[in-house]
């Protein structure tokens, strides 16, 4: 081993020289004393070892908390600049006389306030990773239904809990915002009353399935829900495209659309 000391040892006052069996007991003393040393600088450097690795833990800590402040910041900013351009868009709109014109400026809005909640859900949550679409869906769907209902139109969800990255979080909302929005103005005309009903659910595969329908009299048989005009509907393929998913549309009773992602 190393030598961590040195035991020294005076000559005895009879001027003998020990023999080995009378070193034998200074030996072991020296042997355990040794050990005690060097268990001692062990210790030392072990105490260092884990100052040193507590103030980097410290210093790491500051710096994720530093920027889960700067990026609440971020999202607080977005969802902020959002409504800016909204509350522009809703002044701009007092001044149309064009009933499509004005049409078009609504949904324009509704795009624009389905991104921001997602930033606004972000940056109110302990987890700045991901948010809840389930809480998502109760919320754009309370939005739209005072945005866009005349009549008494009930909305039905049954959401599981969702957890969705902000890459899909923002298609998926806007996707939502789109069929949404369609149902409460083009399937209930004229304050006519009726359901809606909205269902999130995750496969056995993993899978997400969003699925969107409405009571009322369903699309016109002539309309291509895959290939239309509809800047809404052309959103909704868009997006689900992008998202690589597949959407279909039972049209039997109404309007059904069934949004089908993989796993996020």
């Amino acid at each position: 081993g190393k030598d961590v000391g040195v035991l020294s040892v005076d000559e005895p006052l009879d001027g003998r020289r020990p023999n080995r069996e009378a070193l034998l007991p200074l030996e072991i003393f020296a042997d355990r004393l040794a050990g005690i040393i060097e268990n001692a600088q062990l210790h030392e450097q072990t105490e260092r070892e884990l100052a040193r690795r507590m103030q980097a833990e410290e210093k790491i800590k500051a710096s994720l908390q530093e920027k889960e402040v700067l990026l609440k910041e971020i999202h607080h900013r977005v969802k902020n600049n959002l409504q800016i351009v909204s509350s522009l868009l809703n002044l701009q709109a007092n001044y149309v006389q064009d009933p499509q014109i004005l049409a078009a400026f609504q949904d324009s809005q509704s795009r624009i306030r389905s991104m921001a909640m997602v930033h606004e859900k972000l940056y109110r949550s302990d987890n700045l990773a991901n948010i809840n679409f389930a809480d998502y869906i109760r919320d754009l769907a309370a939005y739209l239904r005072r945005t866009f209902s005349t009549g008494f139109v009930e909305v039905a969800i049954e959401a599981e809990d969702v957890f969705w990255t902000i890459d899909m979080a923002v298609p998926g909302g806007l996707i939502l915002n789109e069929l949404l929005s369609n149902a409460f103005k083009h399937a209930f005309p004229d304050g006519q009353s009726g359901k809606i009903d909205i269902s999130l659910r995750r496969t056995a595969a993993g899978k997400t399935v969003l699925e969107v329908a409405d009571n009322g009299p369903g699309l016109p048989p002539e309309i291509d829900f895959k290939n239309t005009d509809s800047l809404g509907l052309q959103l909704v393929n868009a997006l689900t495209n992008q998202l690589g998913g597949t959407i279909t549309l039972d049209a039997t009773y109404g309007a059904v659309f069934t949004i089908t992602l993989p796993q996020n």
